[in-house]
């Protein structure tokens, strides 16, 4: 038994016959390490790329030298550029294609018998503030949808360092198959029925790892960091319960567990963005970037159905100004120190 079977005897799963496939839609760095983790099980995995020379390289190189370098792939572990071939037999489709491209990117691809969003993003539409769930529903029609979640970055996740998530979906099989595919010695996955919670959880951390990246910019200190984060779940919560999701779902591994993460790892896009927005990157040169910073997006999006629905999200509303209105982040922080006091 290795150390970290001895750790987590109860993730390790046992085969019985040979396992079904499953498709991977997106190479970026999320994409690949759970096509890792599910491979290294014997799990047939067919890793789909957008670009036919990135899919090349990856079969040539037997890693994802672009995004995760030196993650070198099990032997069940297919890179594609056919989406057909991902496809075909699949048990389900992981989607980690980022939100912003998720629509024209999932739209012209063969329908999968059930999809698990991993996308952490929201779009905002005619009036409508939509979960990357929701997308994937309007544009495939497929109904059978589960949502993955939690403290994940990618590159710890690749070298099999222990983490948990947690998989939602109004269909108890899907998710328990989900949680059988993924579970194993270093990675634990638990089950919950509060989609929009784990979903709206994994995306709104985004932005408050955002603020925390700008305060690590200004070198504002742990004191400063602390009280961002709380707050910051605190309008995470507020917001989520207004849209219908349970309140415990955001103090699990979708909300705390994942702004924790988020706003504190070196790791984290989202982070480390709002840290070089702080010392005067410009918005296009993050949109430039390869991998995409998910939280610029949300919060554009959460700026616009504020405006439209009068939310009250002063967190969301200070980093919208910073990114989009050029505001100065001191300034931002002034405003939201000299609020209105009131009882926490």
């Amino acid at each position: 038994m290795s150390v970290s079977s001895a750790i987590f005897p109860e993730a390790r799963i046992t085969q019985t016959g040979s396992p079904r496939p499953i498709a991977v839609l997106g190479a970026g760095s999320w994409g690949t390490a759970l096509a890792l983790l599910a491979s290294s099980k014997g799990i047939p995995v067919y890793l789909w790329a957008r670009r036919p020379e990135h899919a090349l390289a990856m079969q040539l190189e037997r890693q994802n030298s672009e995004y995760l370098p030196g993650a070198h792939f099990p032997q069940q572990l297919h890179p594609t550029a056919n989406a057909e071939e991902a496809l075909h037999q699949a048990q389900f489709a992981v989607v980690a294609i980022p939100s912003k491209a998720l629509r024209e990117t999932l739209g012209p691809l063969p329908k999968a018998k059930a999809y698990v969003s991993v996308a952490k993003g929201l779009h905002f539409s005619d009036h409508h503030l939509l979960r990357m769930s929701q997308v994937i529903e309007e544009v495939t029609g497929v109904t059978q949808i589960a949502v993955l979640s939690g403290p994940n970055l990618a590159e710890e996740i690749a070298r099999f360092l222990p983490a948990a998530a947690v998989v939602a979906s109004q269909d108890p099989e899907l998710a328990q198959q989900v949680q059988q595919v993924f579970s194993g010695a270093s990675f634990r996955v638990y089950t919950s029925t509060d989609v929009i919670g784990v979903e709206l959880g994994g995306a709104l951390k985004n932005v408050i790892a955002l603020a925390a990246g700008m305060g690590d910019g200004l070198k504002l200190g742990d004191n400063a960091k602390a009280a961002l984060i709380t707050r910051g779940l605190r309008e995470i919560i507020r917001f989520g319960v207004a849209q219908g999701a349970q309140e415990v779902t955001f103090m699990g591994l979708s909300g705390l567990g994942d702004l924790i993460a988020t706003a504190s790892s070196p790791h984290s896009r989202n982070r480390s963005a709002g840290e070089r927005i702080a010392q005067g990157e410009a918005l296009a040169q993050l949109q430039a970037q390869k991998s995409v910073v998910e939280g610029i997006y949300t919060v554009k999006a959460l700026h616009a159905w504020d405006q439209a629905t009068g939310a009250d999200l002063p967190i969301t509303e200070a980093v919208y100004r910073v990114i989009y209105e050029g505001a100065d982040p001191m300034r931002e922080l002034s405003r939201l120190m000299t609020r209105e006091t009131k009882p926490e």
